[in-house]
């Protein structure tokens, strides 16, 4: 299968007062399309760091990150958010839904910055995917912590991404609800033929992927 996210010798410092801090160090995988790979370890590791290096979010200290083939780093910041833009969607802990936006008009927003003439209709059916016709038109502070989470699933899978970033994507949800998000997650995932790059601390989500990379000081590895 086609490599579609490849990490070389990954590494990240920061400044901790004077001294130098290593975030990353030398982190190394490949993953295939459709696969999908939990990034794990205990909070500090670096998780949330090596989740936007490969996004292209932050800058690495050194390595390389290609996606689809492409050197992201040997992009300037408009070229990376273009290729964002046309290869990866997105789902965060803590929703990042427009609050003046209904649930659909959030949906159709990625679509409408793409130019997309049939974004409203693309908007509905990804909404319908995630079992939330009936509540479209509502605000998201009318919604509930889960139906919220859905609307960003269905923002995140609406432009048909190549790859999906979720960061802490069960994080403010209760077991239950949580347990239906990674179930509707995977579901598209398989459908689509999305790949999946998950940070988590949950035990089940990681355990739904395919591959799990570990963190433990900044050094990465990799469980089948």
């Amino acid at each position: 299968m086609t490599a579609i996210v490849q990490a070389e010798c990954l590494s990240k410092q920061v400044l901790s007062g004077d001294l130098p801090l290593m975030i990353l160090h030398e982190v190394n995988f490949t993953l295939a399309a459709g696969e999908s790979l939990a990034i794990t370890g205990a909070s500090g590791s670096g998780k949330s760091t090596l989740l936007g290096l490969l996004a292209g979010l932050d800058m690495p200290g050194s390595g390389r990150v290609r996606l689809n083939g492409i050197d992201l780093f040997a992009l300037n910041e408009d070229g990376r958010a273009r290729l964002r833009g046309e290869l990866a969607g997105f789902v965060f802990q803590s929703f990042h839904l427009l609050p003046s936006l209904t649930a659909l008009e959030n949906v159709m927003l990625p679509l409408e910055l793409q130019g997309v003439k049939e974004a409203r209709s693309r908007a509905q059916a990804s909404l319908h995917q995630v079992g939330l016709t009936a509540r479209a038109h509502h605000l998201p502070k009318h919604l509930s912590g889960g139906e919220q989470q859905r609307v960003a699933l269905a923002r995140a899978f609406v432009t048909r991404p190549k790859i999906l970033f979720a960061d802490e994507p069960t994080g403010n949800l209760d077991a239950q609800t949580g347990a239906q998000i990674i179930k509707l997650m995977f579901e598209l995932n398989q459908q689509l033929g999305t790949t999946l790059i998950l940070v988590t601390h949950d035990q089940a989500l990681a355990a739904r992927c395919g591959k799990q990379l570990r963190l433990t000081d900044g050094t990465a590895v990799m469980q089948a």
